[in-house]
């Protein structure tokens, strides 16, 4: 049902909709744990007050299967001086089935463990009973932000995906500088580098795997990580044109905006712009109306459908409306 919704949408891209208000449910994390100044989440809300919609709010625990898949929501309207701690009120709460609103935004950050996937099974009932929900759960679900990069090895560094020691000393061996991550964090949580005198890469190895139960992730490192690693969002397969680049500070090797990262809006390279238009018309027909592609260099390397971030940099330093656009995208898909 979201595929055809997401196919038949680009039909109508350009033409004018008659807009009526809409209830939006965001399932995010914690609201008294938003940064809002540069919370993402935020400013889709804000956007969509600002186009007349009803805000609603709950955490992925509020969410449960009563017959139906329902939610304990709260309906929010956000102040117009806010203040970090201050920023919203409630208007109204209650139980509603998830095909009560007229669409459902997972926000939910990772970890993606078996509760994120709990929350996707739930969410995959939610559309069998009429709820429309982005990014399409099964889409979150199929998306290892780590892993889904292996489609594409052709946009892609060296990569290795494996579990046990002898398989990271060969790929060493081979490439000398490497990266070593877990496969279900974020915000550059669990990223170590090894560089030419291997030091280390047994240990790191055996914390990240857990002593060989759990699969990890190994790229060859890329130099041009100091100029950037680059955030490139998608929405409804339309490249937003500008990047954000993260660039490490005090010798990190991490550019994530959460370790400490500066974010510098960059224009867009030619490698930039073949590896998004190559990835946005596959991600919109598998029901992703917003990703976040991390580019080093010319290399993809993750592809982040969760909660993907950057949008209040982004207008900060250019002016671009992303958050604007994420909400005139999802209201042509629902007036189809």
């Amino acid at each position: 049902m979201i595929q055809v919704l997401f196919h038949r949408a680009t039909i109508v891209r350009n033409t004018t909709q008659l807009i009526t208000t809409m209830n939006i449910l965001f399932i995010a994390d914690p609201l008294a744990k938003f940064k809002i100044i540069k919370e993402t989440t935020y400013a889709m809300m804000k956007s969509a007050q600002a186009r007349d919609h009803k805000v609603w709010a709950c955490v992925a625990s509020d969410i449960r299967s009563v017959g139906c898949i329902q939610a304990h929501a709260q309906q929010i309207v956000l102040k117009d001086h806010p203040e970090p701690t201050d920023w919203y009120r409630v208007v109204a709460e209650g139980e509603h089935p998830l095909s009560f609103y007229d669409a459902v935004v997972m926000r939910k950050d990772p970890p993606f463990d078996v509760n994120y996937v709990t929350d996707t099974w739930l969410l995959d009932a939610a559309v069998r009973q009429g709820a429309k929900v982005f990014n399409a759960p099964s889409a979150i679900r199929n998306h290892s932000e780590k892993v889904s990069i292996l489609e594409f090895p052709e946009l892609t560094a060296p990569t290795l995906i494996a579990s046990d020691k002898a398989s990271f000393q060969k790929f060493h061996a081979k490439h000398q500088d490497i990266i070593l991550k877990p496969l279900d964090g974020m915000g550059g949580s669990g990223v170590f580098r090894v560089t030419e005198n291997g030091m280390n890469l047994g240990s790191v190895v055996e914390v990240l795997t857990e002593n060989g139960t759990r699969p990890i992730m190994a790229q060859r490192f890329l130099p041009e990580i100091a100029q950037g690693d680059k955030r490139i969002l998608i929405i409804g397969g339309q490249v937003v044109p500008h990047a954000l680049a993260r660039i490490p500070q005090d010798g990190e090797v991490r550019g994530n905006m959460a370790a400490g990262g500066k974010a510098v809006v960059v224009e867009m390279s030619e490698s930039d712009w073949r590896i998004a238009n190559t990835l946005a018309p596959t991600l919109w027909a598998r029901g992703i109306l917003l990703a976040g592609i991390d580019v080093i260099g010319e290399c993809l390397t993750e592809i982040n459908v969760t909660s993907p971030t950057g949008f209040q940099e982004i207008f900060n330093q250019t002016g671009f409306d992303v958050a604007g656009m994420f909400i005139e995208t999802l209201e042509k898909i629902l007036t189809v």
